[in-house]
């Protein structure tokens, strides 16, 4: 069992490295400021460069490499900010690759090259007022109509709702309850019946849009039926990737600031000599630097079992979970280390801590995620009706 990363990943990994560095920290203040997503010429510089295709098929326009590469490539945007980092996380584990992985041919053709590209961008839509957590409750409905699907309802908590280009929303068919009528339609952003609320202001993640989005009789064709009723399973299945992707989010937002934070004490003098020199101090570096990296290996470890194909699900329950928690605990000691200046918004680690509280109620919260590594080490699932 080896731990190391070869050379071509070494390699990668410091590509995306000396670009993020070089590049996007002021992209990353002016988003956070303005609220404003990467813009398109950004996104073609990323697509331009390979990072939004890494693990997205040869035949499709992208490197063709395993998941693990591209959670390389994600921490090192991620470190940066969540806003310049997230596009890759909605191209690299999002829903891009649920329609390259189910989507009709021709739909996947048309989406999946654009998306490696930075010319589309896909969001994935599945939460509802009334379906989050117990998504199988969803409302939204799709019905077949000859070659055309027609799909109604109203979907909240889409990050990217009004920005990106695309949309895999979940939908139940032909009033079929549970999980059994659970499927998922692509939709493009300017068909007929698709409005967006306003946007929403969260604590963090800035520069990710995030909206309510409203069906009325929208029409789209049969081909673009990603999976019909009876195919949650493999939705949810794919959705393990974006558990890694959350997951690795998380980390970049917590390796940046434990980045930050090293140099800080190490420039920052109290009582005549640098702070690193305290015991505490020290300690505390100690602490951030074992999570940071346990982490670390268990995502690697989900990512390279599953290599092109799907993580196993409780590998990824328990990634996700132990990342989430980790993020918020690192990204505020460190901003604790900092001070004032950890706590100004000028020097950016206030916004690591905003974002880090993010990650673990998107994608499944924490405490589900909590549920389902029980359940898997059970062996059987847990109701959470009645």
């Amino acid at each position: 069992m080896n731990f190391d990363l070869s050379d071509d990943q070494k390699a990668l990994k410091e590509t995306a490295r000396k670009f993020v560095q070089a590049e996007l920290p002021d992209l990353a203040r002016e988003i956070d400021d303005t609220a404003e997503p990467v813009s398109h010429d950004w996104l073609k510089r990323y697509g331009d460069m390979g990072f939004l295709g890494v693990n997205t098929r040869e035949e499709y326009g992208g490197l063709g490499l395993s998941h693990l590469d591209a959670f390389l490539v994600m921490e090192e945007f991620a470190k940066v900010s969540v806003g310049v980092a997230f596009p890759v996380f909605e191209c690299c584990a999002g829903p891009v690759r649920i329609v390259e992985a189910l989507g009709h041919p021709d739909l996947a053709a048309r989406v999946v090259p654009q998306a490696a590209a930075g010319e589309l961008l896909v969001a994935i839509s599945m939460s509802e007022p009334d379906a989050g957590t117990a998504l199988t409750d969803l409302r939204t409905t799709a019905r077949l109509d000859g070659q055309e699907v027609v799909i109604n309802g109203a979907k909240r908590w889409c990050s990217g709702a009004g920005h990106s280009d695309g949309y895999v929303v979940f939908c139940r068919f032909d009033g079929i309850q549970g999980a059994k009528g659970v499927g998922a339609v692509f939709v493009d952003r300017d068909t007929e019946g698709l409005s967006f609320g306003p946007q929403e202001k969260l604590m963090g993640f800035r520069g990710v849009s995030s909206a309510d989005m409203n069906f009325d009789e929208v029409r789209v064709p049969r081909e673009h039926v990603i999976v019909e009723a009876g195919g949650f399973g493999k939705l949810m299945g794919l959705f393990n990737i974006e558990r890694l992707g959350n997951a690795t989010m998380a980390l970049g937002t917590a390796s940046g600031a434990l980045e930050m934070v090293t140099q800080y004490v190490q420039e920052r003098h109290q009582f005549g000599k640098p702070i690193v020199d305290f015991q505490a101090v020290q300690i505390k570096l100690a602490e951030m630097a074992v999570k940071v990296e346990a982490t670390r290996l268990m995502i690697h470890r989900a990512a390279a079992n599953a290599e092109t194909g799907l993580p196993d699900s409780q590998q990824a329950a328990m990634a996700k979970c132990m990342a989430n928690e980790m993020t918020r605990e690192v990204t505020t000691t460190a901003m604790q280390l900092m001070g004032g200046y950890g706590y100004a918004k000028e020097y950016g680690m206030e916004r690591r801590v905003r974002d880090s509280f993010g990650w673990g109620i998107a994608g499944g919260s924490i405490d589900i995620q909590k549920i389902n590594i029980a359940a898997g080490l059970i062996g059987r699932r847990f109701s959470q009706r009645g």
